[in-house]
C-alpha cells in the first residue's frame, strides 16, 4: 500500500508527464502530415528524380531505429564546430526541439509511403472521370486524389499515429519529462519500479484507446462511404 500511495503522491508529475507526451505527439503528427502529402504526392510520380530523392529519404528513415535518428540529432550534431557557431544552435540544442524534430522526419518517412500507396491504389475509374470532365493535373489532385487517397489511408494511418505515440517514450532519454519520465523520475526517488511504469503503461494505454476509437469515427465518416456495398 506504501508504494501506491506513493504513485497518489506523485500523480500530478505523471499528469504533466501526460499532457508533454500529447504535446510531443500532436507537432510530430501534424507537423509530419503537413510535409507527407506534398511529398507523397511527388513520391507517386514514378520514374522521376524527385521520386527517386524522396525514397531514399523514407528508406533511410523507416530502416533505422528512432532512437539513432534522436541521438544522431540531439547528440552528433553536436560534436560539428559549426553547428555550434551557427545560428541554429540554439535549437540544436535544444532537446525539446532535437525530439520533436527526430518524431516528425520518422512520422513525415511513414506516412509519406502510406499517402503514397493509396494515391497510386486509387480506381482508374476516378482519375479517368476527372479527365473526362476537363480538369487540370493540379485540379484533380487537389479535388479527387488527395481527399480520396488521405480517406483511403486513415487504417493505416491510424496504426503509424499509435506507434508515434509509443515512440514518444524515448524523449525521456533526452531529459524530457514526459509520462516514461516520470516513471524515472519515481521509480529513481522510491525504488518502485513496477508500480511507477505499469502507471506509465496505464497512461500510455488510456491515450491509446483514445486515439483508436477518435480514428474509428474518423473512418465511419470518411471511409466508410467509399467502401462497396
Amino acid at each position: 500500500m506504501i508504494a501506491y500511495d506513493t504513485i497518489l503522491e506523485n500523480l500530478p508529475l505523471y499528469l504533466s508527464g501526460a499532457w508533454t507526451t500529447f504535446q510531443l505527439l500532436v507537432i510530430s503528427l501534424l507537423l509530419g502530415l503537413a510535409l507527407a502529402i506534398p511529398l507523397a504526392v511527388l513520391r507517386s510520380l514514378s520514374g522521376s528524380w524527385i521520386s527517386r530523392a524522396i525514397w531514399l529519404y523514407t528508406y533511410v528513415f523507416r530502416g533505422t531505429p528512432m532512437l539513432v535518428q534522436l541521438f544522431l540529432i540531439y547528440y552528433g550534431l553536436a560534436q560539428f564546430e559549426a553547428v555550434r557557431n551557427s545560428a541554429l544552435w540554439p535549437y540544436f540544442s535544444s532537446a525539446w526541439f532535437c525530439a520533436c524534430l527526430s518524431f516528425v522526419l520518422n512520422t513525415a518517412a511513414y506516412t509519406t509511403e502510406i499517402i503514397a500507396g493509396s494515391i497510386r491504389a486509387l480506381p482508374a475509374g476516378e482519375i479517368e472521370a476527372a479527365k473526362a470532365l476537363g480538369m487540370s493535373r493540379w485540379v484533380m489532385f487537389r479535388r479527387i486524389v488527395l481527399p480520396s487517397a488521405l480517406r483511403r489511408s486513415l487504417p493505416a494511418y491510424s496504426n503509424e499515429a499509435i506507434f508515434m505515440l509509443h515512440g514518444t517514450a524515448l524523449a525521456s532519454i533526452v531529459t524530457i519529462l514526459d509520462i516514461t519520465g516520470a516513471a524515472r523520475r519515481v521509480n529513481a526517488t522510491h525504488y518502485i519500479p513496477f508500480e511507477a511504469f505499469i502507471t506509465a503503461a496505464v497512461f500510455y494505454f488510456l491515450m491509446t484507446l483514445t486515439l483508436v476509437a477518435l480514428f474509428h469515427k474518423a473512418e465511419a465518416k470518411w471511409l466508410k462511404p467509399l467502401l462497396p456495398r
